[in-house]
């Protein structure tokens, strides 16, 4: 798909809207609504360090995890935003136990898309003023429009969504998405409030030299996972490759999506099922890795084919550079796959 850069998103969603195959508007004013609710918690993000936002709220989330105040302040920003707009028949979040169900004006259920989102990805570094990011992910809802929303609109595999995209709170804020048709990348201006074409068809390189894990768990990793970490490490060639982790998925991604490399986040004997969420990162980040020619497995299987039987359900995650990601598989088919 040729693009032109120094375009803005606004335009960019108009003159692509034709290439989505049930091309009705309603998916642009969504990704519409979710750049005007990322410019909210952009403000809010920039500002952290000035006003009572940082820290933790007090509360714990569904996952059991403290939320921190910046955490609550994206999840309303983002739920308020797409409720107001009326857009979405139907909300699922990490931070949320069940999902939200959307009624129009008139009482009924007539819009056609669900949201799942991630809506501050990595907020434990916001204290520390290191890059934070929003993750979210647009399915085709599978109930007839009118009827209620049920759980089966949000527990559909990865490969049936049909956008998905981050943002990035960093050094300039982006929103990174995809419809299906490639992967684009938006820098906001501040100065215009203006998203403008600034990283068009991204793509993986097919290999790299950067990995990303946590190695302060490798004791507990799959013996896998700890044998790849090892071929990273060793003296040849190609290699040693560069260790580099920070913390938070989108930023490790969209780093390794530029330069080349591997994120690993495998299970442990702690989280034996892994720690990420299937329906709110790994589904919506393993789209857009393979729009972006990369591979996303949890080392046996594509994630993308993965059939959720749970709102929170998690997952090990291996995505990145197709080459380094095949050779992360081809260590952990040595030993017999977990029940």
């Amino acid at each position: 798909m040729a693009v032109q850069k120094n375009k803005t998103l606004g335009e960019f969603i108009i003159e692509n809207q034709s290439e989505f195959q049930y091309s009705s508007g309603e998916l642009s004013r969504l990704i519409n609504s979710i750049r005007l609710a990322a410019k909210v918690v952009n403000h809010e993000v920039n500002k952290a360090g000035l006003v009572d936002i940082i820290g933790e709220a007090g509360d714990t989330n569904i996952q059991g995890e403290d939320q921190q105040k910046l955490d609550v302040f994206a999840n309303d920003a983002f739920i308020n935003t797409l409720t107001n707009r009326e857009i979405v028949c139907g909300i699922a979040s990490e931070e949320e136990e069940d999902f939200i169900t959307i009624q129009g004006r008139n009482g009924q259920n007539d819009n056609k898309y669900v949201v799942l989102i991630d809506p501050l990805d990595g907020s434990s570094n916001i204290d520390v003023n290191v890059s934070v990011g929003t993750i979210f992910s647009i399915f085709r809802r599978v109930t007839p429009p009118g009827t209620p929303v049920s759980l089966e609109d949000f527990l559909q595999p990865g490969h049936r969504q049909v956008a998905a995209g981050y943002i990035i709170y960093g050094t300039s804020t982006m929103i990174v998405y995809s419809t299906g048709h490639g992967v684009n990348g938006f820098t906001l201006n501040p100065a215009l409030g203006t998203y403008y074409l600034s990283h068009p068809n991204l793509s993986f390189p097919k290999t790299g030299n950067i990995y990303s894990v946590n190695e302060g768990n490798y004791v507990h990793f799959p013996q896998g996972i700890k044998d790849y970490i090892k071929y990273c490490q060793e003296e040849e060639e190609d290699r040693p490759y560069t260790s580099r982790y920070i913390g938070s998925l989108v930023s490790d991604v969209h780093r390794n999506m530029i330069k080349g490399g591997i994120y690993i986040y495998p299970n442990t004997a702690k989280d034996p099922n892994g720690k990420l969420r299937l329906l709110y990162e790994c589904n919506p980040m393993a789209f857009l890795i393979e729009q972006a020619g990369g591979k996303a497995t949890d080392g046996f299987r594509r994630i993308l084919d993965i059939q959720p039987t749970t709102l929170h359900q998690r997952t090990p995650f291996i995505g990145g550079s197709a080459s380094m990601v095949e050779k992360a598989e081809s260590f952990m088919h040595r030993y017999p796959q977990r029940d």
